[in-house]
């Protein structure tokens, strides 16, 4: 299911410029904190207008008996991969998805010469042999180096089985590492992936739910909220960068989501008894989102989201967010700026840049209530 369709035929005006701000290169979390769930967070008060500072580890404070908790279970793929041609020229990779077993959706880097039907092997480190003698042949050669790939043999093993072996963690373009193996690599295959990752298949972390520590949740548990999980597979999309002025016009790129009927009853039933519904990140609020326009989460839903909320989009599946700190001029800055209005975002970024949170993937978090 699409969510084109139950957008508005014209979607309403809106100058990307709302949503810039200006950030100190040096509050750009380049490593997550030393230990897991000690960030900082930012409260959001939406009746108040207020803006408090806090602790991720106190998260559970701020929840009431009966709301319900909803966390994204994607497991980040290690989709960074080298190719090797038979003339000993390498190409960096980037893997998207599969869409048949055996096919993959690659972004190749250095690949102008690389030519149709082309054998390409896959590089192994070297401590890691099960992997060997790996073929892919180009298939088919699409806009801005994205490649149709399949693998040389008759019974394939899927990507994810493979690319655990010999893939790096794709880190976004903001945080920097060595480009050959480096010690930061076990770092962020550990740390770039939420404890309750289940479902292969994102090419980037759901980063809210990097918070979260076995403690919390059991803190959580203990204050009557249930927890409850979704999964969308977050795209390599979610790097690009908006190219127009009026983000009416801009694409939306497609994501793979389900939720189940458990999930949605479980909805039901909280906000039946008032409870609030609690997105763990806005990829949660985006699915929660989509199955709120599919069917009012009365049903469960999966497939493919293009749903792209932006001021003044009224929620309907979300009744509180946290998030982490997001990118200028980025759809999921425009996200959290319809959900507790542009100049209450505003402030709240600025507190943050002035109290010097560390900021995006690995940084500190914003609780919007």
């Amino acid at each position: 299911m699409s969510s084109t369709d139950a957008n508005l035929a014209r979607r309403p005006d809106f100058d990307i410029g709302e949503l810039d701000y200006v950030l100190p290169e040096e509050l750009i979390a380049q490593h997550p904190p030393e230990v897991r769930g000690s960030s900082r967070m930012v409260v959001v008060d939406r009746q108040r207008q207020t803006i408090e500072d806090d602790l991720v580890a106190n998260l559970h404070s701020y929840l009431r008996s009966g709301d319900t908790l909803v966390m994204n279970n994607t497991r980040v793929v290690p989709a960074k991969f080298r190719l090797q041609r038979s003339t000993g020229g390498i190409i960096d990779a980037l893997f998207l998805s599969e869409p048949q077993p055996g096919e993959w959706s690659v972004l190749l880097k250095g690949a102008q010469r690389v030519s149709i039907g082309e054998s390409l092997s896959l590089i192994c480190p070297a401590k890691e042999t099960s992997a060997a003698g790996i073929t892919l042949i180009a298939k088919e050669r699409g806009e801005r180096g994205m490649w149709q790939l399949q693998l040389a043999t008759a019974k394939p093993k899927s990507a994810a089985q493979i690319l655990e072996r010999v893939g790096r963690m794709p880190l976004p373009p903001y945080i920097k590492r060595n480009k050959g193996a480096d010690d930061h690599d076990v770092e962020d295959s550990n740390r770039y992936q939420t404890i309750y990752a289940d479902k292969p298949g994102a090419v980037a972390a759901p980063t809210a739910g990097l918070h979260f520590t076995e403690p919390l949740l059991e803190k959580i548990k203990n204050a009557n909220v249930a927890t409850h999980y979704v999964t969308l597979h977050v795209g390599y999309g979610t790097f690009a960068p908006v190219e127009v002025s009026n983000l009416a016009d801009h694409n939306m790129h497609h994501e793979y989501f389900e939720i189940s009927q458990e999930t949605c009853s479980a909805i039901a039933q909280s906000r039946e008894q008032g409870g609030r519904i609690v997105a763990v990140g806005t990829t949660s609020a985006r699915v929660l989102e989509s199955a709120w326009l599919a069917n009012r989460l009365t049903e469960a839903a999966s497939g493919s989201t293009d749903i792209f909320c932006y001021p003044p989009y009224d929620f309907g599946g979300t009744d509180a967010l946290l998030t982490n700190f997001h990118l200028p001029k980025s759809t999921l800055m425009a996200l959290v700026m319809a959900f507790a209005g542009i100049d209450l975002i505003r402030k709240a970024y600025q507190h943050a840049v002035d109290e010097k949170y560390r900021f995006f993937s690995y940084g500190d978090a914003m609780l919007i209530v």
